[in-house]
C-alpha cells in the first residue's frame, strides 16, 4: 500500500470517527437546550444527526474510493479534492459558529476538518 493511500485512509477513518463522535452525544446536546418546543427539539436532533452522518459519509466515500480505485485513479483524485473542499467549507462554518462557543469539541471541529482535508489532498499528491 502506498503512502498516498494510507493518508487518505487515515483521513477517511478520522472523519468517520469524528462523525460517530458527533452522533453519540445527541441526546445530551439536545437536553442542554431544554426547555424548547417539540418542533425545535426535532429540528435540533435532525440537524445534529445530519452533520454526524455527513461526516461519516465523507469518511466512507474517501475510504471506499481509495480501496476500489486506488489513490492514483482520476476518480479518486476528483473525489478526494471535492471532499477536501467540502470539509474546508464546513471548517469555515464551524469556525464562525460552534468554535465560538465554550464547548471544547466544537472548538476542535474546524481543526479536525481542516486536517482531514489536508490528508485527503496530500494523499493524492504523493
Amino acid at each position: 500500500m502506498e503512502l498516498g493511500e494510507i493518508l487518505v485512509l487515515i483521513g477517511g477513518g478520522a472523519i468517520f470517527l469524528w462523525g460517530l463522535g458527533h452522533i453519540a452525544p445527541t441526546k445530551a446536546v439536545v437536553a442542554g437546550f431544554e426547555p424548547i418546543s417539540i418542533d425545535n427539539r426535532r429540528i435540533l436532533v435532525m440537524e445534529w444527526l445530519v452533520e454526524g452522518l455527513t461526516l461519516c459519509f465523507v469518511g466512507v466515500l474517501a475510504i471506499v474510493t481509495v480501496l476500489v480505485l486506488g489513490s492514483d485513479a482520476r476518480g479518486t483524485v476528483l473525489v478526494a479534492r471535492m471532499l477536501a473542499g467540502f470539509l474546508l467549507a464546513l471548517a469555515g462554518l464551524s469556525l464562525m459558529t460552534g468554535a465560538r462557543t465554550a464547548i471544547i469539541p466544537m472548538k476542535l471541529c474546524p481543526f479536525v476538518k481542516t486536517a482531514v482535508g489536508a490528508l485527503l489532498i496530500a494523499g493524492n499528491l504523493l
